[in-house]
C-alpha cells in the first residue's frame, strides 16, 4: 500500500469547506471522487486541516493510501485533467507509510488579504475583504505583537464551538502593506475555529481607530469572544503552507 502526499491549491468560493458534507460540494469529496475515477478505488483523502466555506489555499497538504501503481507524476497530470479548474494538485509525492497530513503538521501559515481602498476590485473580489476607510497599519502592528507566543485564544474562538484545549502557539504574526492591500500573515501550531478571522476583525477595528492597540492584550486575557472584534469574511483568508 502506497502513501501519497499531495500539495493542493484551490479557490474555495464554490465549496462548503474542505470536509465532506451531505448534499454540498466540498473539496475533500471532489478530490476523492476524482481519484476514484482514475484508480477505481474509494479512499479517504486526509487534509492537514479543515478550511471553512469560502476559504482558499495555495499549499494545502493532504495524503491518501492506494494500491494503484500509477506513477506519482502521471497521477498529478490525470488529477489536474479531471478536477474542476478551481482545484489544482501542485504535486504528488511518495510519502513514508506513517505520514499523516493532519497529525504530523508542525506549523501552518495563513494570509488574510484586505483591500484598503474606496474603489473595489473586479478581478480579485473573491480573494480579499474590502475596507473602504483608511487603516492605521502601525496601530495594527502594535496590537498584533502581544498575540505572538503561547496563549489561551478563547477570546478569538467562534461562539458555539467547544474545543477542550484553547491554548495555541503563534510563532509569527505580521501586518504589511503593499499598495492598496494590507496582508495579515500568521504562522501557528494550530488554530481554533475562525480564530484567524476573529483576530483580523479585531485588528481592523483597531486600524479604524475604534479601539486602541493596547486593547488587544486585554481582549486576549479576557477569554471572552464578545470582547473581540467581528469575524472577518472568509474570502480574504488563504492557507499558504503547512510545515512538517
Amino acid at each position: 500500500m502506497r502513501n501519497l502526499k499531495l500539495i493542493i491549491e484551490y479557490d474555495g468560493t464554490n465549496y462548503a469547506g474542505w470536509q465532506t458534507q451531505s448534499g454540498r460540494a466540498t473539496l475533500q469529496q471532489t478530490l476523492e471522487e476524482t481519484i476514484h475515477k482514475i484508480t477505481g478505488e474509494w479512499m479517504h483523502v486526509q487534509g492537514s486541516g479543515r478550511t471553512d466555506s469560502g476559504v482558499h489555499a495555495l499549499g494545502q497538504t493532504a495524503n491518501f493510501r492506494t494500491r494503484s501503481r500509477i506513477p506519482a507524476a502521471r497521477l498529478r497530470l490525470a488529477l489536474n485533467a479531471l478536477l474542476p479548474p478551481d482545484i489544482v494538485v501542485r504535486s504528488v509525492r511518495e510519502a513514508p507509510p506513517e505520514f499523516h497530513a493532519q497529525f504530523d503538521a508542525k506549523w501552518k501559515t495563513y494570509r488574510y488579504t484586505i483591500l484598503n481602498d474606496r474603489v473595489p476590485t473586479a478581478l480579485n473580489r473573491f480573494f480579499c475583504h474590502q475596507v473602504p476607510v483608511p487603516l492605521g497599519v502601525r496601530a495594527m502592528r502594535r496590537a498584533a505583537r502581544c498575540l505572538v507566543g503561547r496563549h489561551d485564544f478563547q477570546a478569538f474562538r467562534s461562539e458555539g464551538w467547544r474545543e477542550k484545549d484553547t491554548v495555541r502557539t503563534i510563532r509569527r504574526l505580521t501586518v504589511s502593506k503593499e499598495g492598496r492591500y494590507i496582508y495579515v500573515t500568521v504562522t501557528g501550531d494550530g488554530f481554533l475555529y475562525n480564530m484567524v478571522r476573529a483576530i483580523v476583525g479585531t485588528l481592523v477595528d483597531i486600524g479604524r481607530g475604534k479601539r486602541p492597540p493596547e486593547d488587544m492584550e486585554k481582549i486576549l486575557k479576557s477569554r471572552d469572544r464578545k470582547q473581540a472584534g467581528p469575524t472577518a469574511p472568509a474570502r480574504g483568508l488563504c492557507l499558504i503552507s503547512v510545515t512538517y
